[in-house]
């Protein structure tokens, strides 16, 4: 049984099929890249996959446990976490209160409302032990991003660069301990130098075995990450495969990258410089060289 299935899912906007009948499944440990166009899907199918939003129809299944119909918060204790395109702190908090949101599915919290409010007012050993735990977790996540992030533990969010609060982002995902963690365009924004630090990042967190499911138009991340690469057009799965698979597939470079006007791109300056036109290369071979 595969840690997430998901079955002929859709998602439908008054007639506009966001997401068309999507099948995947998703393996403990592994990564699988998604691809496409703008406003090929990508970011709905996430949104469904978090509880977000909800399907039209299809089935969304963890540990073989279906989760459709379930809040965003009940996706969350189950091990979902993910971070978004455009990167979401608080900003009037600290960084160390940002990562601490992440870990609160991980609270041992009442049983009702009352000694909730009793706890908060009041507090016990246990829970002044449980902060304390959460509270090392966090710093030690931190961590992770050494000098990056920990100078900065306790300025507020909003005093970071670009970079640095969507490390933040990264950190507070990972204090929900996810089973499943979904990275929408990590280093959008990003130049080569944090883009490339990002990439290291992933890859350590893919060694330590965490499954990931990731969403990037840098292709040459894509392909040095992934284990299986998924790409989608107009809502559509259209291929699926290993990042070698991918790379050559012709129907994939046609509506990825438009294989079709490249060649001719490529034709008409060859004409105009009187030399014999070669055979094309596709830019996805270029940019993942």
């Amino acid at each position: 049984m595969s840690l997430l299935e998901i079955a002929h899912l859709s998602r439908n906007f008054d007639g506009i099929l966001a997401v068309d009948n999507i099948s995947l499944t998703v393996e403990e440990g592994e990564t699988i890249s998604i691809i496409g166009p703008n406003g090929a899907g990508k970011t709905t199918l996430f949104n469904l996959v978090t509880g977000t939003d909800r399907p039209t129809h299809g089935e969304i299944r963890l540990d073989g446990r279906s989760l459709v119909g379930l809040s965003p918060d009940q996706f969350a204790s189950r091990g979902m976490a993910r971070t978004f395109q455009h990167g979401r702190v608080f900003g009037n908090l600290s960084v160390l209160d940002n990562v601490l949101i992440g870990a609160h599915t991980r609270r041992k919290r009442p049983h009702n409302l009352v000694a909730e409010l009793l706890a908060a007012l009041l507090p016990f050993p246990s829970v002044r032990t449980d902060e304390y735990r959460l509270r090392q977790d966090a710093e030690a996540i931190i961590a992770l991003f050494g000098e990056r992030l920990t100078p900065r533990l306790h300025q507020p969010a909003s005093s970071l660069s670009y970079a640095n609060r969507r490390r933040v982002e990264l950190a507070r995902a990972l204090a929900l301990h996810p089973r499943i963690l979904l990275l929408d365009e990590p280093t959008a924004g990003m130049n080569p130098t944090e883009t490339a630090e990002m990439l290291e990042f992933i890859r350590t967190l893919k060694q330590r075995g965490l499954t990931i499911l990731l969403i990037e138009h840098k292709l040459a991340l894509v392909m040095a990450l992934s284990d299986r690469v998924v790409v989608m057009d107009n809502g559509q799965k259209i291929a699926e495969g290993s990042p070698e698979v991918i790379r050559t597939n012709p129907q994939v470079i046609e509506a990825y990258l438009g294989h079709k006007q490249h060649q001719r791109d490529v034709a008409a300056q060859s004409a105009q410089a009187q030399v014999p036109t070669e055979k094309p290369l596709s830019r996805l071979a270029v940019e993942t060289s």
